[in-house]
């Protein structure tokens, strides 16, 4: 059987690793200059600069076991978690995130009582939240910001849902799902109504002892090891066309796919490219499906490196970074310390501010030329840290609708898709756009994407 995968990112090439070592003829498709996708990784004046994600999370299995499987495992590398201190943006300063805190629900009540970060009244509100009761039958879904205000009110949503969030998916908490982006917590309220007296008997019943496990990972030269890696292992197996896919249409006797003016068949195809792309593509195969995908949003976005030589810098708060609430925002979303937050990324006489800018509704930045945008960006950067130097390198990445938003009625739209699938075999969707936007569920679902169609 031949598979034609389109999309050569982390996704395709976790695919075609798995289709090559099963012996199956592969061919893939992708239009950037380097394979890999968003996962870049640069070296400058021996600073490690990731373009896209720095790192995935540890307790998601699936990119931890790809890695030592291809013998990268002494590569692996945990965030310094020791040292873990996030600050959050409120009237011009950096506030650090109080103790105790499961993204917005507090466990600990002396560290949150006397944070600056909310006022009296939430904090009030949180205590009493505790005694929140399980709902008669499960809600619908709905939007994170209307799930965390019901449970510890507004400011809650403000200054520590819509950051940390906007960190993590670019998105809007007024529109992302929280049945699709706060699983757990759903499951929480439905279990004991309050998310507090549901995280902590979660606790109590979690393995005591033993090392915890750090909160992040990456490879000690940057995640392109891990691209880099899987295109050293496919190469020679797997024919790689470079191009741009026009149409998928399915024939008699499977798939044909017309990429830069050609027809290539297939008996089955692997749709690792963003959603929009493949409803695009898949217009002539099925429209409903196409109508889905094409429903599903995404946010651009732009990453910036700003590298400075440490004796010329002010002093750096001790910690992994900052977040910046939208009630704050001006062009900044947010900044990642990049030696604090990792070993061996930046030597001793530099230091490293990775940027993030764009996001939904803060999209227009992406069209500012980089000059504009490195003056703004060192602007506020001034204002927060008080630092007027001139960095001594600089790096930006524009990646336009890169991010999946995972809106309200997103589960539905899924499994809607997976209904549809059922009737085309030999077609696979796989990526960032249905169930998980990390590099851990990218490897996921290529893998399972290869491995149903090498079952076929």
């Amino acid at each position: 059987m031949r598979t034609v995968i389109i999309g050569g990112g982390i996704t395709g090439l976790s695919a075609a690793y798995e289709l090559v070592k099963a012996g199956r003829e592969v061919t893939l498709i992708d239009a950037g200059a380097k394979l890999g996708g968003v996962i870049q990784t640069d070296t400058v004046e021996g600073c490690v600069l990731e373009g896209g994600p720095d790192s995935f999370l540890a307790a998601k299995p699936a990119a931890n076991e790809l890695i030592k499987e291809i013998g990268l495992g002494g590569e692996l590398i945990g965030s310094n978690d020791g040292s873990r201190v996030t600050y959050l943006v409120k009237n011009g300063r950096l506030v650090p995130l109080p103790d105790g805190l499961m993204m917005m629900v507090p466990t600990k009540i002396l560290p949150v009582a006397v944070s600056p970060l909310l006022s009296w009244p939430t904090k009030i509100r949180m205590g009493l939240e505790y005694f929140h009761r399980p709902p008669a039958v499960p809600k619908p879904d709905r939007t994170v910001a209307d799930f965390i205000r019901e449970h510890y009110g507004q400011e809650t949503v403000d200054y520590l849902a819509e950051p940390l969030l906007s960190g993590v998916y670019g998105g809007s908490v007024e529109k992302l799902s929280v049945g699709s982006v706060l699983t757990r917590f759903v499951e929480l309220e439905n279990r004991y109504g309050s998310l507090t007296r549901g995280v902590l008997e979660s606790r109590k019943r979690a393995p005591k002892g033993g090392t915890p496990a750090p909160l992040f990972q990456t490879l000690k030269g940057g995640l392109a090891q891990l691209t880099d890696e899987l295109v050293r292992r496919i190469e020679g197996k797997c024919t790689v066309v470079a191009g741009t896919a026009e149409a998928v249409v399915r024939g008699e006797a499977g798939y044909q796919i017309r990429v830069n003016g050609e027809t290539v068949a297939a008996d089955a195809v692997i749709m690792a490219c963003p959603a929009w792309q493949a409803g695009a593509l898949l217009r002539g195969v099925n429209g409903r499906l196409a109508g889905l995908l094409e429903a599903i949003e995404y946010s651009s976005s732009v990453t910036m490196a700003l590298g400075y030589r440490r004796a010329d810098c002010g002093p750096i708060p001790p910690g992994f970074g900052f977040l910046v609430p939208s009630r704050e925002r001006k062009t900044l979303v947010a900044c990642t310390f990049v030696g604090a937050k990792f070993p061996n990324r930046v030597p001793d006489t530099h230091v490293v501010l990775r940027c993030f800018l764009g996001g939904a509704g803060h999209e227009a930045i992406l069209d500012e030329p980089d000059e504009e945008m490195i003056r703004i960006v060192r602007t506020e950067i001034q204002a927060l840290l008080g630092w007027n130097v001139e960095p001594a390198f600089t790096r930006i990445r524009r990646w336009r609708k890169s991010m999946a938003q995972y809106t309200v009625g997103h589960a539905a739209r899924v499994e809607a898709m997976r209904e549809i699938l059922r009737e085309l075999p030999g077609l696979q969707l796989a990526g960032n756009a249905y169930d998980g936007i990390g590099i851990p569920d990218c490897v996921r679902t290529g893998r399972a994407a290869a491995r149903s169609i090498a079952a076929l």
